[in-house]
């Protein structure tokens, strides 16, 4: 009796094999789009010395990407620091291969003046990176960047917080994703994992 049972199992299981695969010759293969190819594109700035660049103008070089604000308390300033000391602990050829790039999610307080005050305490090479709400929404679509202004306590109140990602973003030569770092990444496992990818 034992037989007979496992032979049904087994032309069952067969069957089943058979008609997924026919199903799947019969409508093609099923491709799911790789959400990594989505993140960055084209942009245009303001850096800190007032000069107007584009995603064009890092070309040819790695950039590790990440977007904040000049008056966050916490996180910015931590993950700014921890892409600034990983690139001290690389050799300074492969070091140089990498552009550290800090975007403002903050126009508003975030000025050309503010961004060059802010940047030299980070790392010499940082470069920071503002404009007008509209050209910061449009870069921060292209990197996939969540941010929204917290409520204030007065309408009038500057000293707002600002809630954002915080995702380090490793992007290649030709603008392309490559890897990511996520929050409080220590720079030690930052830099080796850059000397591994570049």
């Amino acid at each position: 009796m034992a037989a007979p049972l496992w032979l049904l199992a087994a032309a069952a299981a067969v069957a089943a094999i058979v008609a997924a695969l026919w199903f799947t010759k019969a409508n093609g293969p099923t491709r799911v789009a790789d959400p990594t190819t989505l993140i960055g594109g084209p942009f245009s700035l303001i850096d800190q010395t007032g000069k107007r660049v584009t995603e064009a103008d890092f070309r040819g070089r790695y950039m590790l990407v990440f977007f904040g604000y000049t008056f966050c308390p916490d996180v910015c300033p931590v993950e700014l620091q921890s892409m600034s000391t990983a690139l001290d602990m690389m050799d300074q050829k492969t070091a140089a291969k990498v552009t550290p790039v800090f975007i403002t999610i903050d126009p508003a307080r975030d000025t050309v003046a503010v961004m060059a005050a802010y940047v030299k305490a980070f790392h010499p090479r940082l470069i920071g990176l503002t404009g007008t709400a509209e050209e910061i929404a449009a870069a921060a679509r292209a990197y996939r960047i969540y941010y929204q202004k917290a409520a204030a306590e007065a309408a009038d109140d500057d000293s707002y917080l600002m809630d954002h990602s915080a995702i380090v973003y490793l992007m290649g030569p030709d603008g392309k994703y490559v890897a990511h770092f996520s929050p409080g990444t220590k720079p030690e496992a930052m830099a080796a994992r850059l000397k591994d990818l570049l």
